[in-house]
């Protein structure tokens, strides 16, 4: 069973993440799920409600490992998951099919309606350069 952190959690092991990430120059991914705002329904919020958020949370955990971890990157709005990695740095093409993995587990999971507005993205984030 995964935990789901807060922000404030979250964007705390974040950071501890990347300075590991740093620290042995390698990459891990970033993964980011959101609700898209209807511009033909203006009054419709992009929050994620909390009976949303159950099943969001739901969906991703059969989508990271237990060596992974998930959480609010911004409270509400943005669920986020750090895929961490080994030595190697992942194929280009792991962004993109955990992505689709991810976009077909929130589809089994959701409503359609709520489904066909969820953002997924899975950046890869790499140590900075030093001069």
């Amino acid at each position: 069973m995964f935990e789901a952190y807060n922000e404030e959690a979250f964007r705390y092991f974040l950071a501890l993440e990347r300075k590991r990430a740093e620290r042995f120059n390698r990459s891990f991914l970033l993964l980011l799920v959101n609700l898209r705002k209807q511009p033909s329904m203006p009054n419709v919020t992009n929050q994620i409600a909390p009976h949303v958020a159950t099943d969001v949370f739901g969906a991703l955990c059969v989508c990271v490992r237990e060596v992974d971890f998930m959480g609010w990157y911004r409270e509400e709005r943005v669920v986020g998951a750090v895929l961490s990695h080994g030595a190697a740095t992942p194929e280009r093409e792991a962004s993109h099919r955990i992505g689709q993995r991810c976009v077909s587990a929130l589809s089994e999971r959701l409503p359609a309606p709520i489904a066909s507005r969820m953002q997924v993205r899975v950046l890869q984030l790499r140590p900075r350069v030093r001069a």
